[in-house]
């Protein structure tokens, strides 16, 4: 639907506010099982390790490779798919993918039978997220686009305490397969009402020419923007330390605090919980209230946090005090995640609306080829090379060594504020 045939200008959004909220609301419980998905895995990989004989690096291609790979290459055809026909139609059925091969992993029964499964979930959430980015960009205004897009993010910190929680309760108390099992078909139940609640936004484009953009005319507005790349190839760095993190640390707190996997779910859950909504949900108020004088305030913000990250992140990685450490994950765990909101909003401004969806997969293959499919991997590999030195303290070191990736992002992010004034299309 064009604007010259009664949708709204994009400016100005969709829908009542009421609405809207529903809409939001919808989206961001798709999203929270879309991360609980990708976290459970974590949480269970001391049982599962022991189970299959496991080493760390299987764990971490498990928890990366095996999903990142078809999880960003699909998530481009995708969204153009979603862009020329129904966003939300790409977004349910996408879901019932990613939750059915959730299931498939409680039936795995070695490492190859796992990696083909979690292959299936990437595939399936390679078309959940840049539809939704591009639903919310509809139906929401410009001066609150990056404070709903914080609230979708929520679903990360949400998703990855429920995983951690609700995967180790249910471990506790039948075993690893059947978390699996329990919380996919469970995000299989959810998708009709998804369907059926969220309705497909007015496209505000002037033609129906416009909408049916080729993806080469997508590449070529993105390749010329110098921000685009500083933000993608950046926000791919943080997410290398972040996926790593999220992915390794229940196995840190097991091997160096000695918890059992209770105990780890409490300690990390809680952490992911508090920290992390604070910081996604501070990074979009944030944003969009220093980007209406200052476009660049929205690369310039991530780049702060990620090098306050790196001190305290330290500190609780190398303590040995278990209260301490928890004060010193809080912070940066909201601090790592504060992009989210400023940066999704940047890149959906690079290009005119009916290209969003493209655009958000573009952004995101690049992010995640390299965070999520290196970050868990990279982490494991270094533990198994520094295991000779450090014995069962070397995924601590590995970790540690792994936060010289925020430094290259906060680096890549700066250069982008200047870039970014001009790349933006208002």
């Amino acid at each position: 639907m064009s604007a010259t045939n009664g949708a709204a200008p994009a400016a100005q959004g969709h829908g009542t506010p009421g609405y809207r909220a529903v809409v939001l609301a919808m989206l961001l419980l798709v999203y929270t099982f879309n991360f609980l998905d990708r976290q459970i895995l974590g949480i269970l990989a001391v049982p599962i390790k022991a189970d299959l004989g496991l080493t760390d690096t299987q764990l971490g291609a498990l928890g990366g490779i095996a999903f990142a790979f078809l999880y960003s290459t699909l998530g481009v055809p995708l969204a153009l798919l979603a862009d020329r026909t129904s966003r939300t139609w790409v977004v349910t059925i996408s879901l019932t993918v990613w939750s059915g091969f959730t299931a498939l992993c409680g039936l795995a029964n070695s490492f190859w039978t796992l990696f083909l499964y979690r292959l299936g979930v990437g595939v399936g959430e390679a078309g959940g997220v840049a539809p939704s980015y591009a639903i919310i960009a509809d139906y929401f205004p410009q001066h609150q686009r990056a404070r709903a897009l914080a609230i979708y993010s929520l679903g990360i910190p949400i998703g990855l305490a429920s995983g951690t929680l609700l995967g180790a309760w249910i471990a506790a108390t039948v075993d690893w397969r059947w978390a699996f099992i329990v919380v996919g078909l469970a995000g299989v139940v959810i998708a009709p009402f998804f369907r059926m609640i969220v309705k497909e936004p007015p496209r505000p484009v002037a033609t129906s020419a416009a909408a049916r953009a080729p993806i080469g005319q997508v590449f070529g507005i993105l390749a010329k923007k110098p921000s685009f790349w500083l933000m993608a190839i950046g926000a791919g760095f943080s997410s290398m330390c972040g996926y790593g993190l999220a992915f390794w640390a229940p196995t840190f707190f097991v091997r160096s605090f000695g918890f059992d996997l209770s105990t780890t779910s409490y300690f990390f859950g809680s952490i992911l919980l508090v920290g992390g909504t604070i910081g996604v949900f501070m990074g979009g108020v944030l944003a969009d209230r220093l980007g209406r004088s200052d476009r660049g305030a929205y690369a310039k913000l991530p780049a702060i946090a990620w090098l306050v990250c790196v001190p305290l992140f330290a500190g609780g990685f190398l303590t040995d005090n278990v209260t301490l450490a928890w004060f010193l994950f809080l912070i940066p765990n909201g601090l790592n995640i504060l992009w989210l909101g400023p940066v999704t909003t940047a890149v959906q401004n690079l290009v005119p609306p009916q290209m969003r969806a493209t655009a958000s997969a573009s952004f995101l293959l690049i992010n995640n080829l390299i965070g999520l499919g290196a970050g868990s991997w990279a982490m494991g590999a270094m533990s198994d090379a520094m295991t000779a030195s450090y014995g069962n303290e070397a995924l601590r070191y590995s970790a540690v060594t792994a936060l010289s990736f925020y430094v290259i992002a906060a680096v890549l992010m700066l250069f982008a504020v200047r870039t970014l004034r001009k790349d933006w299309v208002e």
